[in-house]
């Protein structure tokens, strides 16, 4: 199962890191007081907002972008009135880095999401040091304990915690951990098919005190639409941007009556 995989990737990855140099990054990352712009303020804005994916590529379709300028795709998405950029940083599946984050990070104006498969404190403390203003933390790989730990960690260091579901149970799950911001991905993990009815069928689901977020499968206008009828604070889009070859004017087809 693919998500096994990537969820083993990852493990690996912190593994390689020497535990000393894990708890550096943990301790540098509390110290910081440089602020961080709100992901939690960006989704309390009227309407539905837009976070846009930079994305090279994935397990499901393979290389996304041959051709990868970054720091220009971040610099489209915000021309065109993007309301945060979520960064993919797993090196192995999504040809990612951390070091993409960053430096969209320095140079954008508007909140950035840390998205990759996290499974230690250690990659939250490096999200923060990298600039992120929010990190993605995944029900279906973590434990209870691990989840309650990561949300209030994130907290603890000017983080929001973007909590990921794909059930009715996951979403228990995620409120009982904390989450102030559920994500309701309509990309199954454990095959990476794409249900687009998700997001609105478990929306209800969804306290009304929590921030919610549609990800994955939103290619139109009328699905954002949709979204925002059914009380999405915000959608996230990865391919359908990353595909379009004016991602200003795709980012704009997808706000026409969702403007908030």
């Amino acid at each position: 199962m693919i998500l096994d995989q990537l969820v083993q990737a990852s493990q690996q990855r912190v593994q390689k890191v020497p535990v000393r140099e894990r708890v550096k990054r943990i301790q540098q990352a509390r110290k910081m007081t440089t602020p961080v712009l709100s992901f939690e303020a960006m989704l309390a804005q009227p309407g539905l907002q837009l976070i846009g994916e930079v994305k090279r590529a994935s397990p499901s379709k393979g290389l996304i972008a041959a051709e990868f300028d970054y720091l220009q795709i971040a610099q489209d998405y915000v021309a065109a009135g993007i309301d945060a950029i979520s960064v993919l940083t797993e090196p192995r599946y999504f040809k990612g880095q951390l070091s993409y984050l960053q430096a969209i990070a320095q140079t954008v104006s508007v909140p950035t999401l840390r998205k990759d498969f996290i499974v230690a404190a250690s990659q939250i403390a490096s999200a923060r040091i990298a600039g992120a203003s929010a990190v993605l933390l995944i029900v279906a790989i973590l434990t209870p304990v691990q989840l309650q730990a990561f949300i209030t960690l994130a907290h603890e260091l000017n983080l929001s915690a973007l909590v990921e579901v794909h059930t009715t149970a996951e979403i228990k799950q995620a409120v009982a951990a904390g989450a102030r911001i559920i994500g309701i991905n309509n990309r199954n993990l454990k095959d990476f098919s794409v249900n687009f009815a998700t997001s609105c069928q478990l929306r209800q689901a969804v306290p009304a005190e929590c921030y919610v977020v549609a990800e994955s499968g939103i290619q139109t206008a009328t699905q954002a639409q949709q979204l925002a009828a059914a009380g999405f604070d915000a959608m996230l889009v990865g391919e359908t941007l990353m595909h379009a070859p004016d991602k200003g004017q795709a980012v704009m087809q997808l706000r026409a009556g969702v403007r908030g």
